[in-house]
């Protein structure tokens, strides 16, 4: 076996293990609620040891929401990559971080029940926005050879999309312990990035 086939299958096994993690953690949280659930009960209900579960999440709440984010990270920096070239470069990144936030991949149903009415759930699955901004970065870069200014306007655009996500998980203010998201979170997020769309025009070098 090649060296780049053995780190593919590497990697691919890495992949595996941080799916199945998530996965028992979100099916373990919404059977016995996700304070009942401990990093040694996931570990456990995936197969691997918990030395092995910390290679991969800091959190229980962090392996919860991962499986709901489902890699998006990584599909936001594909994602700009296939928009085509002469796209505007506003347009194309706020299609490309809308993409995996369409109204089908939305969390529905008791999955997001669990994490809004929880505050360390909402809190973990905001911050899974953050994970957008290397990948984002680097397909930027791609577009407009700046290394600085791509890595700051993904860092923009990673923040407007956790305002965003984070105002749609809020408590109604009348009542704390009530959470019910409004709209479409794919329209929040668009409403977000278009504030930003002027800064993203200007550093197009088209």
């Amino acid at each position: 076996m090649s060296p780049d086939e053995t780190g593919g299958l590497r990697e691919r096994k890495k992949i595996a293990t941080r799916e199945a993690l998530s996965a028992a953690a979100l099916r373990l949280a919404m059977e016995h609620g996700p304070e009942n659930v401990r990093v040694d009960d996931i570990a456990e209900a995936a197969g691997v040891s918990p030395r092995t579960y910390n290679n991969y999440f800091s959190s229980r709440e962090q392996a919860i929401v991962a499986a709901l984010s489902a890699e998006r990270a990584l599909r936001v920096g594909a994602a700009l990559r296939a928009r085509p070239a002469d796209e505007p470069l506003a347009e194309a990144v706020i299609a490309a971080v809308l993409a995996p936030y369409t109204s089908a991949e939305e969390p529905s149903g008791e999955a997001l029940t669990l994490i809004t009415s929880n505050p360390a759930l909402r809190k973990a699955f905001v911050q899974t926005l953050t994970e957008i901004e290397q990948p984002l970065a680097a397909a930027i870069e791609a577009r407009t050879g700046s290394a600085f200014t791509s890595t700051v306007l993904a860092a923009a655009v990673s923040a407007a999309a956790r305002v965003a996500l984070e105002s749609w998980v809020s408590p109604a203010p009348a009542n704390p312990l009530l959470v019910v998201p409004q709209g479409s979170l794919a329209e929040r997020l668009h409403e977000a990035l278009a504030r930003i769309a002027p800064a993203l025009a200007a550093a197009d070098p088209g």
